[in-house]
Order: C-alpha cells, then sequence, then structure tokens
C-alpha cells in the first residue's frame, strides 16, 4: 500500500521499502510503473518537459508552442550503488566536445527521472557523496551543474523509492528523513503462501507472456483505482479536530521537526481517498502514522526504526479534543501491513535474564554501557586526524582532481583530457571542427574517498565469563565500543567462542544494531577453547583483507585469557599477528590475584592489553594515537 500511497500522491515523498533479502522488495518497486498513469512529454526532450508547463530554462529548450508531444509511460530510473557524481547529474559531453569542438552537457539520472521515480536499490550502501547530492536535489527540486566549464540548471522532481536489508546496516538519518513514508516486508512463516509463491514464480519463469496476459486484469483494476483515488484526492477535507490529532501524536511520539506532521496530514489524505471518502477520519491518521512517522521518532543508537500501534493509540487520545470517529469502520486498504509485524524498538527477542531451558546455557544483560570509546587502527592512506575516518586516495570515491598517467590510464578523466589536447589543435594541423587527442594529453582521474574500519569483536562466552556478571560487564563494554562505530559507519563483526569450538555469530556488517541485538542474546556456558576463537578471527580478517582491502582490521579480544579447551593459543596468536591487524586485548579477570594470562596472549599477538575496568572514553584512542607516533 505504500507504493501505491505515492502513485495517487507523488507529494507525499516517495517510499523506503526495509526488508530482509529474498522478500520481494524490488520486484514490488518495479512492477509500480505499470499501475501509474501515462504522462504527456516534448517529444525528443531528455528532461521530460511538460507541455502544458513548458520550463523556459530547459537545457533542451526552449519548447515552441505548438511543440510535437508523445504520451509515454512513468519511468523508473535506477540509480546502480556504485554510481558516479556524473553518471546521477550529468557531465560534459564528451562525444560532443570530440566531433564538433564544442561544450555540451550530457543529461544524468536526475534529468531522466523527473517527472518518474529514482530507485536506489540497496540505498543504505550508497556512497555518502551520491546521498549528498540526491538530498539537495530531492530538496530542491532542481539539479545544478556547474563544472568543466558548463553551467546547467534543470529540474528534477521525482519519487524517491528506495529498498534495503537492515542487517547491511542502518541509512544516514538525513536520508532516512527525506522518505516520505517506510514500510517493513518479511517472508511469510505460512507454508501454504510460500508454496503459492515459488508457483507463480515458477509459472512466470516457464511463459512469462501468458502470466502477465493472466494477471492483466487485476493490473487494469489497480490502475483504474489509483486514477480514481487521484481524482477524488483534492476534494478530501481535513479538518481542525484531525489536524490537532496529528500534531499532538507527533509531539506525543517526539518526532522531529514538522516533516512527520506534514507526511501524516498527506498520507491520511490520500487513505481516505482510496477508500473513496471525502473527509479524513481517525482511523486515516493511524494507518498513515504507521507510515510515516515510524523512521522519524527518536530513537538510541541501537534501536530499529519502528512503532508500535498501541502506543499511537495513548498518544492520539492522550490530549486535546476527540477526532471524529470513523463513519464505515476504516478497515485498512487491502494488502496494507501494519508495521509489518515489526516489534517495538527495544525489544530483541526473549529477556536477557531468562535460563535457556534444557541447555544449561545463560543469558545475561548488558551493564551500563561504558562513556563512549573510539577505536581508530593506524592510518594506511594520506589520512586526518585520529578519531575520524580518514580520507584516501584511490580507485572509488568522488572525483577531486585529475593528473597525467602515462600512455594507459585506467580511470581517464575525459574532461581534462579534452581540456588538455584543445590548445594544441591548430599546432597538430587541426582546421576544421572535432580533436586530435594524443597520449601525452591522457589524464586520469584523482578520487578521494573515506578510510573506515572493521572492528571484530572476539568474545569470550565460557563459562567462567558468567562468574560475578563479568559477562554483564563484557557487554557493556562492547557496547560503548559499537557506539562509537555507530557514529562513525565503521564495519563491525563478532565471533564468540564457548564449549568446543568458535562460532561466527556475526559476519561483517554495517548494522551496529543487529551486532548490538546478537550480544544481547549471547549466552555463555562450557569451556575455553581459545586456540579456536583465534583461528576464527584470524580467518574472517583475511577473507574481509581480500574483499576490501582499503577497510583497516581492528580485533577486540575480550577474555580472561585461559583457555581451557583446545591447543595452546600462543602459536595461533602468532600467527594472527602475521596478518597485520591492529589489536586489543580486554582482561576480563578479576580479584586481588591475578594469573595474568591475557598479558602473555597479548605479547604473542603483538597486542596492547587493558583491563576492563579501564576501558574508558579515549582510554584506546589515547593508546593507538602513541603506537602511531612511535
Amino acid at each position: 500500500m505504500a507504493l501505491l500511497v505515492n502513485a495517487v500522491s507523488p507529494e507525499v515523498g516517495g517510499v523506503l521499502v526495509r526488508g530482509e533479502k529474498g522478500t520481494a522488495k524490488s520486484t514490488a518497486v518495479r512492477a509500480l510503473a505499470r499501475l501509474l498513469p501515462r504522462i504527456e512529454v516534448v517529444s525528443g526532450c531528455p528532461y521530460s518537459c511538460d507541455p502544458a508547463a513548458p520550463n523556459p530554462e530547459c537545457p533542451a529548450g526552449p519548447h515552441e508552442s505548438g511543440a510535437p508531444t508523445e504520451i509515454r509511460p512513468v519511468r523508473i530510473v535506477e540509480l546502480p550503488v556504485g554510481a558516479s557524481t556524473d553518471r546521477l547529474a550529468g557531465t560534459l559531453d564528451i562525444e560532443k566536445a570530440l566531433s564538433q569542438g564544442r561544450k555540451a552537457f550530457e543529461p544524468g539520472l536526475l534529468a531522466a527521472a523527473h517527472r518518474g521515480i529514482l530507485y536506489v536499490d540497496e540505498v543504505n550502501l550508497l556512497s555518502d557523496h551520491l546521498v549528498d547530492l540526491l538530498l539537495d536535489v530531492a530538496a530542491m527540486g532542481v539539479n545544478h551543474v556547474e563544472r568543466e566549464g558548463v553551467s546547467v540548471r534543470h529540474p528534477s522532481r521525482f519519487i524517491l523509492v528506495g529498498t534495503m536489508n537492515p542487517e547491511e546496516g542502518e541509512l544516514r538519518p538525513q536520508l532516512l528523513d527525506r522518505f516520505g513514508i517506510t514500510v517493513e516486508v518479511s517472508g511469510s512463516p505460512d507454508p501454504a503462501d510460500r508454496v503459492e509463491v515459488v508457483r507463480r514464480r515458477l509459472r512466470y519463469e516457464a511463459a512469462p507472456e501468458e502470466f502477465y496476459r493472466e494477471w492483466s486484469n487485476a493490473d487494469a483494476d489497480v490502475a483504474s483505482s489509483v486514477e480514481v483515488a487521484r481524482r477524488r484526492l483534492p476534494g478530501v477535507g481535513l479538518d481542525e479536530d484531525i489536524l490537532f490529532g496529528i500534531s499532538t501524536l507527533c509531539a506525543e511520539l517526539g518526532v522531529d521537526g514538522l516533516r512527520g506532521d506534514l507526511v501524516t496530514a498527506k498520507t491520511a489524505r490520500v487513505l481516505a481517498a482510496w477508500d473513496a471518502r471525502d473527509e479524513v477520519v481517525l482511523d486515516d491518521v493511524k494507518r498513515a502514522a504507521l507510515l510515516a512517522l515510524s523512521h522519524r521518532r527518536r530513537r538510541g543508537p541501537f534501536e530499529q526504526p519502528g512503532i508500535d500501534p498501541e502506543e499511537i493509540e495513548n498518544a492520539i487520545s492522550k490530549d486535546g479534543p476527540d477526532p471524529p470517529d470513523d463513519p464505515e469502520g476504516g478497515a485498512p486498504p487491502p494488502g496494507e501491513s501494519q508495521n509489518g509485524g515489526e516489534r517495538p524498538p527495544g525489544k530483541r527477542g526473549p529477556e536477557p535474564s531468562e535460563a535457556r531451558v534444557g541447555t544449561g546455557e545463560r543469558s545475561h544483560s548488558a551493564s551500563e554501557p561504558f562513556e563512549p570509546v573510539r577505536l581508530e587502527a593506524p592510518e594506511k592512506g594520506r589520512g586526518g586526524p585520529l578519531g575520524r575516518r580518514s580520507r584516501i586516495m584511490g580507485e572509488a570515491g568522488l572525483p577531486v582532481g585529475d593528473r597525467e598517467n602515462g600512455e594507459n590510464p585506467g580511470d581517464v578523466a575525459l574532461a581534462a583530457t579534452v581540456r588538455a589536447a584543445a590548445p594544441h589543435q591548430k599546432a597538430r594541423g587541426r582546421e576544421g571542427q572535432g580533436l586530435e587527442v594524443r597520449p601525452r594529453d591522457l589524464r586520469q582521474n584523482v578520487r578521494e574517498g573515506r578510510e573506515g574500519n572493521l572492528i571484530l569483536f572476539l568474545v569470550d562466552a565460557s563459562g567462567s565469563m558468567a562468574a560475578r556478571k563479568r559477562m554483564s560487564a563484557v557487554k557493556g563494554a562492547v557496547l560503548s565500543l559499537l557506539n562509537d562505530a555507530y557514529q562513525r559507519r565503521d564495519k563491525v563483526a563478532m565471533v564468540s567462542f564457548r564449549g568446543e569450538g568458535a562460532k561466527i555469530l556475526l559476519p561483517p556488517t554495517s548494522s551496529v544494531e543487529l551486532a548490538a541485538s546478537r550480544l544481547e542474546d549471547l549466552p555463555t556456558g562450557g569451556r575455553t577453547p581459545l586456540a579456536a576463537g583465534i583461528e576464527k578471527a584470524a580467518e574472517v580478517l583475511k577473507r574481509e583483507r581480500l574483499r576490501d582491502r582499503e577497510r583497516r582490521p581492528l580485533l577486540v579480544l575480550l577474555t580472561d585469557g585461559r583457555a581451557t579447551a583446545g591447543p595452546d593459543p600462543t602459536a595461533m596468536a602468532v600467527r594472527l599477528r602475521s596478518i597485520g591487524a591492529t589489536s586489543f586485548v580486554v582482561d576480563t579477570e578479576e580479584g586481588y590475584i591475578r594469573l595474568g594470562m591475557a598479558d602473555e596472549l597479548a605479547g604473542a599477538m603483538g597486542a596492547r592489553c587493558l583491563r576492563l575496568e579501564e576501558l574508558r572514553a579515549d582510554t584506546l584512542v589515547d593508546l593507538i594515537e602513541r603506537r602511531r607516533v612511535a
């Protein structure tokens, strides 16, 4: 229903579809184009100018009155995660520069998306510089390009649609707020539903055209409903009591700014129009709030976006006059999910203090997190100051300049190459249009990216950690480190060891929320296979180094150093040292008499050893800074 709300009224501001992998998020978005009314555009205009309201500043214009037009479907323009700034915003048209010797603008994806849909799959993985550009254009409705001697300004108003898997990391709050509404999707646990999904997919793969014909009437019915709701929407009323209820709701839920109030009001009007009513009722507001406010309310660093329908009921009836009741019962539109069944924020599985029946294992809740601690590995690139993600020069990132690079540059800076060749055309006997480019003219892009950390937590979950609430203190320490990773968008991973072996609790991910959840549910019990834990950590670090050489590995081992199962961990610690990861051992041993095994292990790893109680703000930062200087 969230997609249909935007189909009825693009002014709602787009939709973010969140959910686990394999739940047809992208399929649903791409199917939206078949339900949208066709639009009239000026023929041949790459900016999709509306002939009823032509843009006098159109780079392809001006368009004369009576210019030929065409009616076509609304475009869904996909923005790849790895797209360049040039591809998104547009750039110098190199073909015309070379063939005609003149500067011209080549429109980008923002031009193609005007009056259509801009779709970003895995939007949470989008590069920061693309996010910044997207935010500016989405807010202003205009794309302004000023580069390579080209100055262009063109409208770019679109429905922003994104899909993401929260396990791969959350969105920046600034971008999250730009999506008008959000919806959660999840796979059905009902075998009958799953069988039907598989049956339809197999039928589609076997005969796509026949499948389309089978569902064409259903598509036409939904498209007709969209058109009817569009025509009804201007006449839908929103009285003062309802507006007061919306503002009360947003204030009670701690929604920052006024965008939440505005989007809730717009969405409620669309839902009323969809239900063939001319007045917004209370039930419309409740359903709209589930879509418009779940991602806008204030939340802690490790809380997933979400909202409880009961919270909406309580907040909307707490103060102010009673809004009118729904005279028609207000059943939710077909296909709408009440927040996708998401649990209220902060509730993650069983209560931490509950014993796990029949396993002999116990799960311990975290003590209060320590003050936020900053982690930073020694800088590999030409980095900035410690305590922030450092800038590096590499093959990815935003172009910040160009340089000469012999006769075979791998990443050609086309505009710079043209500029280098242009002054020599007369000397090379070039009299007509076009350019003669020689190897010495070739220029290579210099790109600037951000170098981040991979923080791998290696946690001792053996029975000895259950004594004296030691595991609770360990969880509190890890939460403080996760808080820093959350702020700096580092990747995190988690490995635990207990019993007879070690396992990866969490593969490398940008979702510190998921890491906090796995940590909260971590049980303790059994012997201490320390060597197995170190070996598993080494495997993770090696694999990630092959996958992403620019990300700096940082290992934090939390243990008392007492190995009671498996081989001697010293040899494995020496092998881990050869990987070159920055390592810290946090000694969880307590009491007046200490065996110092964690110190010995740290020496073999080439790591610094800290006592758990010493893990306070800036401690690790200071230690790493001193190591860099040394």
